[in-house]
């Protein structure tokens, strides 16, 4: 592949009036051992170096000289949140089919050497949210000038895991055409003098301490023989040999073959069988044709493996969803699916808008990608020349367990708002705050004139969004929410949290605890009312006379006087309030001027994420940004008028949003 295609920081002046903490303020040490660096993502090469020296900005490391132990930014880099199980519901379209095709996204977050470890000030990012049709991410990066090795960043593995996604780190060497060194390769499959690979123990000890999923390992440097391939193989089978043992996974990429040379195949055969064989799947070149797919399929089953542990390549880098594709070849509509789905760059739905593009540009030109024309997977556009993934593939969810809850934030905003509140006029983004969302968007069943839904960044109760239907609601309308397998008992409370900004709206809560009868058929619902007001309202629903499982969650909603704007800031189920302990510890761990890095020790138990506020002189709490980690990176504090000392305060927040005490923190100037 191409190598050339391939902590929150919030601050903001406006802040809502609070009491200052009870508890002590701990105050930092007047020197601290080290300055306060920004974090990043991790890369190396697999042992030497390049000759020469690194470009600015840039470290070379090589992953034989990991440790743990030594890695000074591992507590920013490793992910907070635990691979989510998943369900499939019965499918909202009758073509999207469970136990066949899946889908693979091979996406470049950033620069291979500065892609931050915890987001950052600017809401211009890739915020993915259609995890629901996703089976694995590749976390794509590396190059010959800064690194071959690229370890996931913890925001991007938090959001994928709570949508039970695994995400998988990239080892990249490059072709020759682009800096490609055979010693490279070498170096990745050196054995020891017990003929063990120790970079294949080396590469899952990475991702066991920073919590992501497996590798891709991506071989194109060319000049190799049999004995390097001999090499290869040896190398990922043991890599996969020590994978499984903690719960990881190995995908093998068509380039290199059995006799050490590079020889792109676009399929599935003798050239790259046994490094299938190997691995836990594949991903197959580029060069595919209906017939090198359709004897790959075969091969896989006549191997005894599933024929959808192949990924056959989808080039969207250029043209997004304008790309032609022989969808037929792949997953067609009248017959069995051939093998699964491997899009390489679907950022593009990010990267090819006008540089004056907003979130809500990106999250339009995402849902035309993955939904398709229709924008409602309930009701596909059979004439649209994209087949998107939700028309062929059945989507799944994570919502399985009480409590759940939502805010509809897509891990990026242009402020931050607290119960309806900014408490930063910042724009952000930090993936890892990202809520469990909606997987079907939109699904809207009416019989009048269908309303818009979108993500809305122009206002919000918590977070950085809102959802909001805007149309003119001539006939009733329920919009489907989530697929939900959430049990009911007598205590069991559905918690909305809405507001009406123009017209006149009656809203229901509508619940489902059976499946829909087929599929594309709507949940059976039942509709409860939802009161209504000035402003934010948060309304509790009790499923009082309900019994078994929720299925299936939405809203109902009726216009008196219309068009009608209404916006959905949160989304709880839950039989009881339930508040986490307050996190300890709380210090400031390196410091430049205004730069610090701290780090804290976790609450106990039940917690989502850690916010950090600053505590004014006037007695008012500026936010400054949240984090699933332990540890966090502030940059560019300054004195306010009359201050000797900045005081920081953290608490840690609950899945239904509740916060903690605080603790505190000084740092004087």
């Amino acid at each position: 592949m191409n190598p050339t295609r391939r902590t929150v920081l919030v601050t903001g002046a406006a802040a809502a009036a609070s009491l200052l903490s009870p508890l002590p303020a701990v105050a930092a040490p007047h020197r601290t051992k080290a300055a306060a660096t920004p974090p990043y993502a991790s890369y190396w090469y697999p042992d030497s170096l390049p000759s020469g020296s690194p470009g600015a900005g840039i470290t070379w490391r090589s992953l034989k000289r990991w440790k743990a132990a030594d890695d000074a930014d591992l507590a920013f880099n490793a992910a907070s949140v635990p691979l989510a199980d998943r369900f499939t519901p019965t499918p909202a379209n009758t073509t999207a089919r469970s136990g066949q095709a899946r889908i693979q996204s091979l996406v470049s977050f950033g620069p291979t050497s500065s892609n931050p470890s915890q987001g950052a000030a600017t809401a211009d990012y890739y915020a993915l949210t259609h995890w629901a049709y996703m089976d694995e991410l590749v976390f794509w990066g590396g190059s010959s000038g800064e690194g071959l090795i690229l370890a996931p960043n913890a925001p991007v593995v938090d959001a994928a895991h709570r949508h039970g996604v695994p995400v998988l780190g990239n080892i990249f060497l490059p072709p020759t055409a682009y800096g490609g060194q055979l010693q490279w390769t070498r170096d990745l499959v050196q054995k020891d003098a017990s003929g063990h690979y120790p970079l294949a123990a080396r590469l899952v000890a990475v991702a066991a301490a920073y919590g992501f999923d497996g590798w891709f390992v991506n071989a194109e440097t060319g000049g190799g023989n049999s004995a390097l391939g001999a090499d290869m193989l040896g190398f990922v089978k043991e890599l996969k040999s020590l994978a499984v043992a903690r719960g990881q996974r190995v995908t093998w990429y068509d380039a290199m073959t059995v006799g050490g040379t590079v020889s792109w195949q676009g399929a599935l055969n003798s050239q790259n069988q046994a490094f299938f064989q190997a691995a836990d799947d594949m991903f197959v070149d580029f060069r595919w044709s209906p017939t090198s797919l359709a004897s790959s399929g075969q091969t896989a089953d006549q191997l005894g493996r599933s024929r959808y542990e192949l990924w056959a390549g989808v080039d969207v880098e250029s043209n997004g969803s304008g790309t032609s594709v022989n969808w037929d070849a792949i997953v067609p509509t009248t017959k069995f699916h051939v093998t699964s789905v491997g899009f390489y760059r679907p950022e593009w739905t990010h990267s090819h808008l006008p540089d004056s593009r907003t979130p809500g540009d990106f999250h339009a030109a995402d849902d035309r990608f993955w939904t398709g024309r229709s924008l409602d997977p309930s009701r596909p556009d059979a004439g649209d020349p994209w087949r998107a993934p939700a028309v062929p593939v059945a989507d799944r969810s994570t919502v399985g367990g009480v409590p759940f809850a939502s805010t509809f934030n897509t891990g990026h905003g242009l402020r931050w708002y607290e119960e309806g509140a900014v408490t930063s006029d910042a724009a952000w983004n930090h993936l890892g705050l990202q809520d469990r969302l909606p997987s079907r968007r939109w699904v809207v069943r009416t019989q009048g004139q269908r309303p818009t839904v979108s993500f809305d960044f122009d206002d919000a109760w918590r977070g950085g969004s809102s959802v909001l239907v805007d149309g003119a609601l001539d006939q009733p309308a329920v919009l489907d929410l989530y697929a939900t397998r959430l049990p009911i008992t007598a205590d069991t409370v559905v918690e909305l949290t809405h507001r009406t900004d123009a017209g006149a709206v009656r809203v229901e809560l509508a619940v489902a605890t059976a499946e829909p009868g087929a599929a594309g058929a709507a949940p059976p619902y039942t509709c409860r009312p939802v009161e209504s007001g000035e402003g934010w309202q948060t309304v509790s629903v009790p499923l009082t006379g309900l019994s078994g499982t929720v299925h299936a969650i939405g809203v109902r909603l009726t216009a008196s006087g219309g068009p009608v704007k209404w916006r959905l800031g949160g989304l709880a189920v839950r039989d009881a309030v339930v508040t986490p302990a307050a996190p300890s510890g709380l210090r400031i761990t390196a410091a430049s001027g205004g730069d610090l890095r701290l780090a804290w020790k976790a609450a106990p138990c039940g917690v989502r994420h850690y916010t950090l506020h600053r505590l004014l002189p006037d007695g008012t709490r500026r936010f400054l940004g949240a984090t699933g980690q332990q540890a966090y990176f502030l940059a560019g504090l300054e004195p306010e008028q009359g201050e000797s000392e900045a005081r920081l305060e953290l608490r840690a927040v609950g899945e239904l949003y509740t916060s903690s005490d605080p603790v505190t923190v000084t740092h004087p100037w």
